[in-house]
């Protein structure tokens, strides 16, 4: 139960915490970069220059893989949190589910107003500049920044920042978010949708931190109650 009302209770503040302070001048930023990349014609190099059709092959995976781990991870932290009645577990779910759903409005809403036109099939047409500003004019679900990418670096910072003590998993974790990254980047995105994401996790993952972090650290089992 207590992690249930934590889950709510922090949502708002780390809603609000993602665009205050040092993390804000990280969104212009990222948004700086997109410009630079996407003037410059960089998108387009890199474009044209990944159109191997066994980088592709290698690369599609993560994007049914960073479609689907977000759904299933949280749940599966949820069922082992219960079944071992670890409060460490149970928390971690709940950090996650939220970076989810962080990663998934923000970068839903930037695409709202953003509308950027999705790589097109053939190399003919430079559509790399292309965007539609306004609001819905080009849908959620294509356009800047990457859902994928942002979920998946959202999911994996929050990780890192839960698990001091075990980072071989924070690192995999942060290796999975670049897959899934580089991978979007080389089919249904451009390169420079390959941003944001990194600081949902800080935000998510400082807010979830326990105050009795020593129980954490000596892996010690908490008392849990279930709604």
């Amino acid at each position: 139960m207590f992690c249930l009302k934590q889950f709510f209770s922090t949502l708002p503040r780390n809603i609000a915490g993602c665009f205050k302070g040092w993390i804000l001048l990280w969104h212009v930023i990222a948004i700086v970069l997109t410009i630079i990349f996407v003037t410059s014609g960089l998108d387009w190099i890199y474009f044209l220059d990944t159109r191997s059709p066994v980088l592709r092959s290698w690369a599609f995976p993560a994007v049914r893989i960073g479609g689907e781990l977000p759904l299933v991870l949280p749940l599966v932290l949820l069922l082992f949190g219960i079944l071992l009645r670890s409060g460490k577990t149970l928390s971690i779910s709940f950090a996650v589910a939220q970076s989810v759903i962080l990663g998934s409005l923000i970068s839903s809403t930037y695409k709202a107003f953003t509308g950027r036109i999705h790589p097109p099939r053939s190399t003919q047409s430079d559509l790399s500049h292309f965007f539609r500003f306004g609001f819905l004019r080009g849908g959620v679900f294509w356009g800047w920044p990457s859902s994928h990418t942002t979920i998946a670096f959202a999911m994996a910072t929050t990780i890192f920042v839960l698990l001091p003590r075990q980072r071989a998993i924070g690192f995999l974790a942060i290796i999975y978010a670049f897959y899934v990254g580089l991978g979007v980047s080389v089919t249904i995105h451009w390169f420079s949708d390959f941003i944001i994401g990194t600081i949902i996790g800080i935000v998510v993952g400082k807010s979830f931190l326990p105050k009795g972090m020593d129980a954490w650290q000596q892996d010690t089992p908490l008392p849990i109650s279930v709604p």
